[in-house]
């Protein structure tokens, strides 16, 4: 299969580690020019620095996704800058989990601010411009939470599973456009993840079970490529995986 990735201007939300950082690596040594949003504005600047410097191309936007205008001002630079969007990767995210008769109702509502509007967000800002293009990629990050619950995961399963509903609802309404769309729902892959629950005993938990189980975060940089790089005229919608390790 040849390199479609080479050229693409892929703009990346969360980009500051894990997930968002693997494939920004990734797809930068693949002749993609990647568009960092996330809020530690230090980490982005540094990763672009780095890009930029081994040969790659790379820009930094501070943006929290929480912000519909931050998220449409990261979008806007990546059209000033290279004239297109040609891949958004819906990447920001959050997973401060908990039993529900905790009453975490702050932590609830970063997650759905986070976890849902900085998808939907992320969607309102690319695609007019995908949509007068008539081409584009959309991928979209759920997790195998968006594919099952268990105790102490409601809430934060709730928006994976949302992410799966309003990604298949955006399939079934851009085929007028051209527009590819794409879900990618990890298991335990090493990342800051665990750090986000703000219950200790909690936290130490993820931590341990992720440092017996998790895989590193380039298996995900490795699902976007596959999906990216297949013929305009195929559309993967869903990719899910996990830790070979992994039972739930």
């Amino acid at each position: 299969m040849s390199n479609s990735i080479e050229g693409k201007v892929v703009v990346i939300t969360g980009a500051s580690s894990g997930l968002g950082e693997a494939t920004a690596r990734m797809l930068a040594t693949q002749g993609a020019a990647v568009v960092l949003g996330a809020r530690r504005a230090e980490r982005i600047q540094a990763l672009a620095a780095e890009l930029v410097a081994a040969g790659g191309k790379a820009i930094a936007v501070t943006t929290d996704v929480t912000d519909a205008a931050q998220v449409q001002r990261l979008v806007d630079r990546a059209i000033e800058v290279h004239g297109q969007v040609d891949v958004l990767i819906n990447n920001a995210g959050l997973m401060p989990q908990s039993l529900l008769e905790r009453l975490k109702i702050e932590d609830w509502d970063r997650t759905i601010d986070v976890n849902i509007k900085g998808v939907l967000y992320g969607i309102a800002a690319v695609l007019p411009h995908m949509q007068q293009r008539k081409s584009g990629q959309i991928i979209n990050v759920s997790s195998v939470a968006g594919h099952k619950v268990r105790a102490g995961g409601a809430v934060y399963a709730a928006t994976k599973h949302a992410v799966r509903v309003i990604s298949e609802g955006l399939r079934q309404e851009v085929k007028p456009y051209n527009i590819r769309t794409t879900v990618i729902s990890p298991g335990a892959v090493d990342t800051e993840l665990p750090d986000s629950a703000t219950e200790a005993d909690v936290r130490e938990n993820m931590r341990k079970y992720y440092a017996d189980v998790a895989i590193p975060a380039d298996a995900f940089a490795r699902a976007v490529v596959f999906a990216m790089q297949q013929p305009e005229d195929v559309d993967i919608n869903e990719i899910l995986f996990r830790p070979t390790r992994q039972e739930y």
